[in-house]
């Protein structure tokens, strides 16, 4: 039998308003904090200031919208199974806040290189840890195994509809605090959060733009837009990048597809941008970035001159689960003159 070619369906606007409804109470609506640039005096920039969640980041949204449809009382009841993922932290929280508000038992597979402060957070948060090495495709078959062996309840990354609509709230909020905006950046790894809030922002107003950001060393997101097929990169590439967050091999196949349709471009960012803008954020903004969610400003701070026109800008700061070591280093370091 030949295999099947259908497109998957894509979300309506309907389901990221229920997801709103459904995450109100839990999740925060996070503000927009103005950034104020040298030489952007005709645009204003504005930060999505997710590392605010009670997380710190975004994952709290499609985590929680995932497992609260997770059905309960019957014998096939699924909150009784209890719940598994794989993550390399920020993820890990969200599943593991979720299932400890909603009462599950929550497992996560994480890699052996996630940053200890995410991995005690999981851990404070009672969930139990299964450590793999440092391939994003490890954490996924250990994951998929334990699902097997002892009937546990996958809440993929991002590769699913009602992630996808939790992701994507945080695009409704943008649209509600600033109508006018006119340009949207997003960070980009497995696709959850662009695809969600690309959507959900096109759906309301397809004038705005929405870009995707990612480094340029895990770029793999923006050779799959740009060629239109969805391709994946070897984790000895994407892990060479410092944004552990944004170590994915490859967009989640229904992420791309969500990306292909309402996604006007994705770009890449360095390093060295990256720990530039993450100080930027730090001093000018006082928000604490992790290296992943400062990859938004990084490209509105370095790549404006591409990104043009423009006049109100929201670039989302995905996460602030910093590495306390990590960002005394990043402060510690100046910017070439």
């Amino acid at each position: 039998m030949a295999a099947s070619t259908t497109t998957p369906a894509l979300l309506t606007l309907d389901a990221f308003r229920d997801a709103q409804a459904r995450i109100r109470g839990v999740a925060a609506h996070t503000p927009l904090v103005r950034l104020f640039i040298p030489g952007f005096d005709a645009a204003e920039v504005y930060v999505k200031a997710e590392g605010l969640q009670p997380i710190g980041s975004f994952k709290l949204r499609g985590a929680y919208n995932k497992i609260a449809q997770l059905t309960w009382g019957s014998e096939s009841a699924q909150r009784s199974r209890g719940v598994i993922t794989y993550s390399s932290g920020n993820h890990a929280q969200g599943v593991a806040y979720a299932a400890r508000a909603l009462g599950l038992k929550a497992v996560i597979v994480m890699p052996s290189n996630a940053p200890e402060v995410k991995k005690r957070a999981t851990a404070a948060l009672g969930a139990e840890i299964v450590e793999v090495g440092p391939a994003s495709s490890d954490r996924k078959t250990k994951a998929e195994e334990l699902e097997s062996k002892y009937g546990y309840v996958m809440i993929p990354p991002y590769d699913d509809e009602q992630i996808i609509a939790g992701q994507g709230t945080c695009g409704l909020e943008i649209l509600e605090d600033l109508p006018d905006v006119d340009l949207v950046l997003s960070p980009v790894s497995g696709g959850g959060l662009l695809s969600g809030i690309a959507t959900a922002i096109k759906l309301s107003n397809d004038a705005v733009r929405v870009i995707g950001v990612e480094p340029e060393l895990a770029a793999d997101a923006q050779e799959s837009f740009r060629s239109h097929q969805l391709v994946t990169w070897p984790a000895d590439m994407t892990t060479r990048t410092f944004c552990d967050g944004l170590r994915t091999q490859s967009l989640g196949t229904l992420n791309f597809e969500h990306i292909r349709t309402y996604v006007d471009d994705i770009i890449t960012v360095t390093e060295a941008e990256i720990r530039s803008a993450m100080r930027t954020l730090f001093y000018s903004a006082r928000l604490t970035p992790e290296p992943s969610g400062a990859c938004s400003a990084a490209g509105i701070l370095f790549h404006r001159e591409e990104l043009l026109p423009f006049r109100k800008v929201v670039v989302v700061m995905s996460g602030g689960n910093v590495e306390p070591g990590v960002l005394k280093s990043v402060l510690a370091e100046e910017d070439p003159q």
